[in-house]
């Protein structure tokens, strides 16, 4: 069994005059604090026998980087030992398992037994776009075995950012909001926002390109209930759209228009903007902010991992075919970032921002989109955002929303 409580191990595969290069990539993922690369250079020390150590990592490693380069496909010797003995480990791994990952450092074409296998490219000048490309693998490598130690690693900078902003709730003394963790709002009536760092993430399924969100936000753990709802139709003297709503006050509220919807956001800013962190407000999500927040930084198909599971959310494949409480399916079915019913239970509300737009769709296109799916839609398909242009009045038993936490949107 996997020991899941430690770094991933990765083994950097190479030739020697490719040591300038290689050695920079072994730095770069050496910050990174839940990967655990293995450089011969790093890692050997004198009396070891080095042809017994570097099989013995090989055989414990999780990830092999194969660094390809004319020098190593042309040359004879260790480097081509290396790439055999990883091939022949390989062959032991479920098909699909990224356990082998061909890195190019320059044009050339990797030998016949590594074409299976999708590769990077380190090129120089390029270093940045493909390091990216390559953290996205090793994550979803991460994800696939369970390890604890992938998950919510943010940069320190990062983590000090969150933690300073909050801080400045407190201590500004604020009545409205208090902080039970770093990574979290609560408000006074007890609705909880869940810290989203800012950087990019992989948006798209088969063609994946990058989506970077410049800020920091919190997006709401749980979808906007009944019991919320009931607050605000009160004082605005108006009639819950839910007939049946005190039976059912965890349930996510539906039959909200996206009128509605802005309607209650602006009303909650009325209640709580005093509380909230210099420069936010509470607003429907962005699509790529509510998309960040559901699949995480690697391009997830599925908030909790890559392979769809009926016992992890409210889809058509669960049965029930009715709304079920926020929170049922957590924290099994949480995303990354700790939040809840991000895929099943019902879809909901959100906009398109012009800075984000996504290309084809016209700058004066509608506003509104929905993501997610509800307890009606098939949930095997992995997470996607859609229905642009949707009427503003429209409702519907399967629609709901949820808040964020955000600056105003960026134009």
């Amino acid at each position: 069994m996997t020991d899941t409580n430690r770094p991933l191990r990765v083994f950097l595969c190479h030739s020697s005059a490719d040591k300038p290069v290689v050695r920079e990539l072994y730095q770069k993922l050496r910050a990174e604090k839940w990967l655990q690369p293995w450089l011969d250079e790093e890692e050997l020390y004198p009396g070891q026998d080095w042809n017994l150590e570097i099989e013995k990592a090989i055989e414990d490693t999780d990830v092999i980087i194969v660094c390809l380069s004319d020098n190593s496909i042309t040359k004879e010797g260790y480097v081509q030992k290396e790439i055999k003995k990883a091939l022949d480990f390989a062959d032991y791994k479920p098909d699909g398992t990224v356990f082998i990952i061909p890195v190019r450092l320059e044009e050339c074409k990797p030998p016949i037994r590594l074409t299976k296998w999708q590769y990077a490219d380190y090129f120089a000048g390029q270093h940045e776009r493909g390091y990216e490309r390559l953290l996205i693998s090793l994550r979803r490598r991460a994800d696939s075995l369970g390890f604890v130690s992938s998950k919510k690693q943010l940069p320190q900078k990062e983590k000090k950012s969150a933690v300073e902003t909050l801080k400045s709730i407190i201590e500004s003394n604020h009545p409205n909001a208090k902080l039970l963790k770093e990574n979290k709002i609560v408000l006074a009536n007890n609705m909880e926002f869940m810290y989203v760092p800012a950087g990019s993430y992989a948006t798209g399924n088969e063609e994946q390109r990058f989506i970077e969100i410049p800020y920091n936000y919190w997006m709401g753990r749980f979808l906007v209930t009944n019991e919320n709802y009931y607050e605000y139709v009160k004082s605005k003297a108006k009639k819950h759209p839910v007939s049946n709503w005190m039976n059912r006050k965890d349930h996510p509220v539906v039959f909200v228009s996206w009128l509605d919807a802005i309607d209650y956001s602006n009303w909650l800013n009325s209640q709580f903007r005093q509380s909230l962190p210099d420069g936010m407000l509470l607003r429907l999500p962005i699509r790529f902010e509510w998309e960040k927040a559901a699949r995480g930084v690697s391009g997830r198909s599925y908030p909790w991992g890559y392979e769809f599971d009926k016992s992890k959310c409210n889809s058509w494949e669960s049965s029930i075919r009715k709304t079920t409480p926020v929170g049922t399916y957590s924290p099994i079915g949480d995303s990354p970032y700790d939040c809840s019913d991000m895929w099943g239970n019902v879809r909901v509300w959100a906009q398109e921002a012009t800075k984000f737009r996504v290309p084809g769709i016209p700058d004066n296109a509608d506003v509104r989109v929905t993501c997610g799916i509800s307890y009606l839609n098939a949930g095997k398909y992995s997470v996607h955002v859609d229905s642009f242009g949707m009427p503003a009045e429209f409702n519907s038993r399967t629609m709901g929303f949820r808040l964020v936490i955000a600056p105003p949107i960026p134009k």
